[in-house]
């Protein structure tokens, strides 16, 4: 690896204590004299709202992107970091910080590894969607809605180098780290939306929103709408219905080969689109989109080796069922090395 010759830097403008680990972010970068420009995810340029290409390529393109905050903050510096292909640092001043990686106490330290490239990258599946018209978002949603705590992003412009193909839809120019969610707009109205994989119809649902999480976003809203958890170095892409009107309202789990498409029916009431938990258009019946597995991956800093299992049992707070400790307590497992082949290469073998 390269020293890290540019930094971007996002913050979370709401707490002080990302404002202090932003201060020594920047003492490092001049210490090293490496450039370090802020990014403001919200910020206009000539009266519109800056897409994640234009943010990057306002701050020079950095190799580097830190984000100071929690997950949220996280998924930002992602969405500007996924099309040129920087790394991600997370650090961690929110309430539950599942993605990002080292804490405030941490920071300098953390800064020195990846400087000297004594880190690993956890390549991650994104998602990306086609549409079967440009996204767009009425006037007056963003008073209506108020989604997240920041303005609205805009609606995604069409991938360059692509072009909208009859029956496949507008190539939209939108990364997603967790999840895209199709939900309804009225309180009072379900949303009506049929669900095709790989081309082929598998149900029509009346539900309050449709979720197509990654397996990194299998943790997010899916999980809190009943969804499994799955390992984010599998790449997969997990469905999950929320508050069905139907019998069968479980998760599902499909190989990164395939595609999920929505469509919005006939006489359903308008549904949002969100990318990562932000609005990025409006649909209405007749309107339909297709979430796939990026070609690209995004690339997230990791100093030790990751523990995903370990801290999904820290930050859910699992705790151990009482019946099984009356029985006893499980012991730490500490085989004797070297592992046996088979079990440091399981799995079937390639002939």
């Amino acid at each position: 690896m390269v020293p890290v010759e540019r930094v971007g830097l996002v913050v979370h403008g709401g707490k002080e204590t990302a404002h202090a680990a932003a201060r020594v972010v920047r003492r490092w970068a001049a210490v090293h004299e490496v450039p370090c420009i802020d990014i403001d995810v919200w910020d206009e340029l000539d009266g519109h709202r800056l897409n994640a290409r234009e943010e990057a390529a306002r701050a020079g393109n950095p190799d580097l992107i830190v984000t100071v905050g929690g997950d949220g903050t996280f998924l930002r510096g992602v969405r500007v970091a996924g099309p040129i292909g920087a790394l991600v640092l997370g650090v961690n001043v929110g309430r539950v910080g599942f993605l990002t990686e080292v804490g405030t106490h941490d920071l300098t330290t953390a800064l020195d590894a990846v400087h000297r490239g004594e880190m690993t990258v956890d390549p991650r599946m994104m998602l990306t969607m086609r549409s079967s018209r440009p996204l767009e978002i009425p006037k007056g949603m963003e008073a209506v809605l108020r989604y997240g705590r920041g303005p609205m992003l805009p609606p995604p412009h069409v991938r360059p180098g692509l072009k909208s193909e009859a029956g496949w839809g507008v190539p939209l120019d939108v990364l997603a780290l967790n999840d895209v969610v199709v939900e309804k707009l009225a309180r009072d109205r379900q949303a009506s939306l049929a669900v095709y994989v790989g081309g082929k119809l598998f149900a029509s649902y009346s539900a309050d929103a449709l979720i197509v999480a990654s397996s990194t976003g299998s943790t997010a809203y899916s999980f809190s709408a009943g969804g499994p958890i799955v390992s984010p170095h599998l790449d997969a892409l997990v469905f999950t219905p929320v508050a069905a009107h139907m019998v069968f309202n479980r998760s599902v789990v499909l190989d990164s080969s395939q595609q999920v498409g929505i469509l919005v029916l006939e006489h359903s009431g308008q549904v949002a689109i969100s990318v990562d938990g932000q609005l990025r258009g409006v649909l209405g019946p007749g309107d339909w989109i297709s979430v796939y597995g990026a070609p690209k991956r995004s690339k997230l800093v990791r100093l030790s080796a990751p523990d995903f299992l370990g801290k999904v049992r820290d930050r859910f707070g699992l705790v151990d069922s009482a019946a099984a400790l009356a029985d006893g307590h499980p012991p730490a497992y500490a085989p004797n090395k070297p592992m046996p082949p088979d079990l440091a290469h399981p799995g079937p073998v390639e002939e």
